[in-house]
């Protein structure tokens, strides 16, 4: 293996210039005072969990974690989200605080990939968790604040797509019972959205014909509330009808917030179906057709920690807003120039102290001997784009 260049960096890392970290601190500082205001209170976490505890829980799977071992040869691992770090705090730390809990975040994470091209192995999340609550009224509030949260993050044009693990689960184990492998393999074609596979997994079952038309129907059950109906219509199971209802009363508190337009129902939208146990959803942004937010409910991770409670959230995908969505544009605010001869140094160096005391940007130069722009590193020219400059020259020259 060649040695890397003394530029290069490890694939799937990526460096983020001046104006690329203005634009993500931008949005780091609009979306946390967004979910300020709705009560969620920061939380960080170490970047390094252990692997038995924090690793294991986590949503991602064993291959994209990043393991490393410590000096007494246990394994850790860099976060790959910050849904089980906050668990394992929620467990222990705040376990005497009142419930439900409201808690928000900002922060990398870390996952392995393969060397594939636009893949990042370390990326931005921020998001939120509401732990101690299992009503719809729960799941819409984290729908609700999504969708804020994208506004804050200058996403103007974009669509929630909300659907029910419960759902699939009932319709599945009602039509094929008990055949665990071949379910999976059905939810495992709507996880990729590969619709050609799941209905050639259908096939594959060999049911009678009314049996295989409620699987392929639920291919069908797109759009607003009317969903609720046919989905209803579609099962007999206690399950099903149980999260279809649930479903439903979270769609009927996002339309009292004001904020349906912005949501389908997709029942074919199951997320990680071995982690979220109820309401997920996804957040498609109009200039990309990958998500740009996740979420739903995941009641069975607390208790992997001690405590058992149920827990609902979401997080936006930072980096695909800041790389594919044009709403928030930076502009670079140029500084004030002072330039400065060696005489004059202090008395300009204290108006620039004075100017940055009052929130100004300022930046110092010292002129040559003969009075042109210069460094005192090399003595070269240099250009600094300025929105004022002043001048502190020779003694006889004046300001």
């Amino acid at each position: 293996m060649s040695k890397p260049k003394g530029f290069e960096k490890p694939t799937g890392f990526r460096d983020y210039t001046p104006h690329v970290v203005s634009k993500l601190r931008t949005i780091e500082r609009n979306v946390l005072e967004c979910m300020e205001r709705w009560g969620y209170r920061q939380i960080i976490t170490p970047t390094i969990e252990y692997y038995d505890t924090v690793g294991v829980a986590s949503s991602t799977s064993d291959r994209k974690l990043f393991k490393l071992l410590n000096s007494r040869g246990t394994t850790l691992v860099l976060r790959s989200d910050l849904t089980a770090p906050i668990a394992r705090v929620v467990s222990s730390m705040l376990k005497d605080e009142q419930l439900p809990l409201r808690l928000s975040y900002h922060a990398n994470v870390f996952r392995s990939i393969e060397e594939e091209a636009g893949r990042e192995a370390e990326f931005f999340q921020t998001g939120v968790e509401l732990v101690g609550d299992d009503s719809p009224e729960a799941d819409a509030e984290v729908v609700a604040l999504a969708i804020a949260s994208l506004q804050a993050a200058g996403v103007s044009s974009f669509k929630i797509a909300m659907g029910h693990m419960g759902f699939l689960n009932g319709l599945l184990e009602e039509v094929i019972p008990g055949q665990t492998a071949e379910q999976e393999q059905l939810k495992e074609g709507l996880l990729g959205r590969d619709y050609v596979g799941y209905r050639q997994s259908i096939e594959a079952l060999n049911l009678e014909p009314k049996l295989k038309e409620q699987l392929e129907a639920i291919l069908r059950l797109r759009g607003g509330k009317e969903v609720c109906t046919h989905a209803a219509e579609l099962s007999s199971s206690a399950e099903a009808t149980q999260s279809i209802a649930h479903l439903c009363a979270v769609f009927e508190v996002l339309e009292a917030y004001g904020v349906s337009e912005h949501v389908l129902i997709d029942l074919t939208m199951i997320g990680d179906f071995s982690y979220y146990t109820g309401m997920t959803f996804e957040g498609y942004a109009a200039e990309l057709g990958s998500p740009v937010c996740s979420g739903g409910r995941y009641d069975n991770l607390l208790q992997q920690f001690g405590r058992s409670l149920p827990a609902t959230g979401f997080a936006l995908k930072t980096n695909r807003i800041i790389d594919g969505v044009h709403g928030i544009i930076i502009e670079e605010k140029k500084p004030i120039l002072i330039q400065y001869s060696p005489k004059r140094r202090a008395e300009a160096l204290t108006e620039a102290a004075r100017l940055r005391s009052m929130g100004q940007n300022v930046v110092t130069l010292l002129l040559s001997k003969d009075g042109a722009e210069g460094n005192a590193v090399s003595g070269g020219a240099t250009t600094v784009q300025a929105e004022q400059v002043i001048t502190y020259g020779s003694e006889e020259g004046g300001r």
